[in-house]
């Protein structure tokens, strides 16, 4: 006790008076997170890139469409009420509700022209996303046009409106207050220093106080237009060691825990402590490059979805981390494929290689980033391949060093992850199912192309029907149907999705926290 008590008294000593005051005790309306935020770089939706940042910007700004709190699957009305498509003119035209931002100024189709604007021409790290759209610091202001209460986007490219809604429902995309940025601009930079340490939005909160890698604190908006959130403020604290969170946590001096380790999770004996888990965009796979003869026949490539000890692993040093996931867009996503149909079964891959004439034993080396957990998920294949007689000679290297050999196509076994870039199924269908030109000048950033794979015309052919499809929901089951292909014939093993697990009090009912840390949200929260 009295450890427990010095701990305690450590950390406040450590912290400035204002922040102490602010997690003495938790109010029924606020909500104190225990967090570790030093990964922030920017906070301006127009640069902002990391994690932090993400889930910080879906709780300060709206977007014209977005996935929203009550449910992170479906694309829900956001500043627009409704949209009309013209996929042959490639245009869609938005009709924007009665809202107004934190300030008290109107949302306007002009802050919706601005901020779109403002991303493409400040050209900062995510402005990619919108250039997709074919948007340039040229064409920008021809391409977003209003007419009264409308806006409409022009865009070119060979893919459909439902593409588009999904990349006007990304991080970039938020929309901001022109004049409150524009009162705030420095030296031509758009409000950029400004928004970095404020908020412009339009959201459930205000960005009410920012000190880097210390305290967080934002408060309800009484603008919002669904109605002020139940939590009058909720204050993240940086407290970067686990040990220290689990500590402020079981004391009851915050609400939230977001990053204990697994031991820590398992070691949580109060009642008053709940342990929720959230699956991530993340998957992690096993892949095979077919410039090796030996690893070309398909029969290699199902027998090894029978040598995955599946559930050996979830259950045991990837507990609390991972889940099996066997498709390559994640679960949580629209569009996903969440069947898991192969089970760690050494017999049958015996006899799927048996059927089929392949020659054992097989040598492959597998390149795979020294850190846990992928070492010992190397291990555990390694262990478990050679049962059926499949011998991984594991190659660990640092990351740099695994995804330059991987991009160089000098691999022969490669363990890895992969995650999109923004929320549309496509993102990843390109990167696991498409591949029209598997020549080496070709450099492709996709598993594909890395690979050597030559994807099938027929699947190539389906990837670029999906993308096309307007119809959203029509378009979720052609990508559910692509990655169901992908699982049953392809040289890449999707085996487990990353899985974030977060303790909290049990009085904390609504949490939200997608698949991504743009799908983070405090707004439904109460206690």
């Amino acid at each position: 006790m009295k450890l427990f008590r010095a701990a305690l008294l450590a950390t406040a000593l450590a912290l400035p008076l204002s922040s102490v005051a602010a997690i003495a005790s938790t109010p029924a309306d606020a909500l104190v997170v225990a967090q570790n935020i030093d990964d922030i770089v920017a906070l301006d939706p127009a640069q902002a890139y990391e994690f932090t940042s993400g889930e910080l910007n879906t709780n300060v700004y709206d977007r014209l469409v977005g996935y929203e709190a009550e449910d992170t699957t479906v694309l829900a009305p956001g500043l627009a009420t409704e949209w009309t498509a013209d996929d042959a003119a490639k245009t869609i035209t938005f009709t924007l509700r009665d809202a107004k931002f934190a300030s008290g100024n109107p949302v306007r189709p002009e802050d919706v022209a601005f901020s779109f604007s403002r991303v493409i021409k400040l050209n900062l790290t995510p402005a990619f996303i919108l250039a997709q759209l074919g948007w340039t610091a040229d064409n920008i202001d021809s391409m977003v046009t209003i007419d009264g209460n409308t806006v409409t986007v022009k865009y070119e490219g060979d893919f459909s409106s439902a593409f588009v809604l999904n990349v006007l429902a990304s991080r970039p995309a938020s929309i901001v207050d022109e004049v409150l940025v524009m009162a705030n601009e420095t030296d031509g930079d758009m409000g950029n220093a400004w928004l970095n340490t404020h908020s412009a939005g339009s959201g459930p909160f205000v960005m009410s106080d920012y000190r880097p890698a210390e305290i967080v604190r934002l408060t309800a908006n009484e603008n919002y237009f669904r109605g002020a959130p139940a939590m009058k403020s909720v204050i993240i604290r940086h407290v970067a060691e686990a040990a220290t969170q689990q500590l402020l946590l079981t004391s009851g001096d915050v609400d939230i825990a977001k990053n204990l380790t697994p031991e820590q999770i398992s070691g949580l004996s109060t009642d008053a402590i709940k342990v929720e888990t959230y699956p991530q965009a993340a998957v992690h796979f096993l892949s095979f490059n077919q410039k090796e003869e030996s690893l070309t026949p398909p029969a290699v490539w199902e027998a090894a979805r029978y040598l995955v000890d599946y559930d050996g692993m979830t259950q045991s040093f990837l507990k609390g981390q991972m889940e099996v996931h066997q498709a390559f867009w994640p679960k949580g996503f629209p569009g996903s494929y969440d069947e898991t149909p192969y089970t760690y079964d050494v017999e049958k891959a015996k006899q799927i290689l048996a059927d089929a004439g392949v020659q054992t034993p097989i040598d492959v080396t597998l390149d795979v980033i020294n850190a846990t957990p992928f070492t010992d998920m190397a291990q555990s294949l390694q262990a478990t391949f050679s049962e059926a007689g499949i011998n991984f000679d594991i190659l660990p290297g640092t990351g740099a060093q695994v995804i330059t050999k991987y991009r160089e196509r000098t691999h022969q076994g490669m363990l890895l992850y992969w995650g999109p870039d923004f929320m549309d199924p496509h993102s990843n269908a390109k990167a696991f199912a498409y591949n029209s030109d598997n020549s080496d000048d070709n450099y492709t950033a996709t598993t594909t192309w890395r690979n050597a794979w030559a994807v099938p015309d027929e699947l190539n052919k389906a990837v670029t029907a999906a993308l096309a499809e307007p119809d959203q929901a029509k378009r979720n089951q052609m990508y559910m149907d692509i990655q169901k292909q992908a699982q049953e014939d392809s040289p890449i093993v999707i085996m487990f999705q990353a899985a974030l697990t977060i303790a909290m009090a049990n009085n904390v009912e609504g949490y939200v926290n997608g698949a991504t840390s743009d799908f983070v949200y405090y707004r439904l929260v109460t206690k």
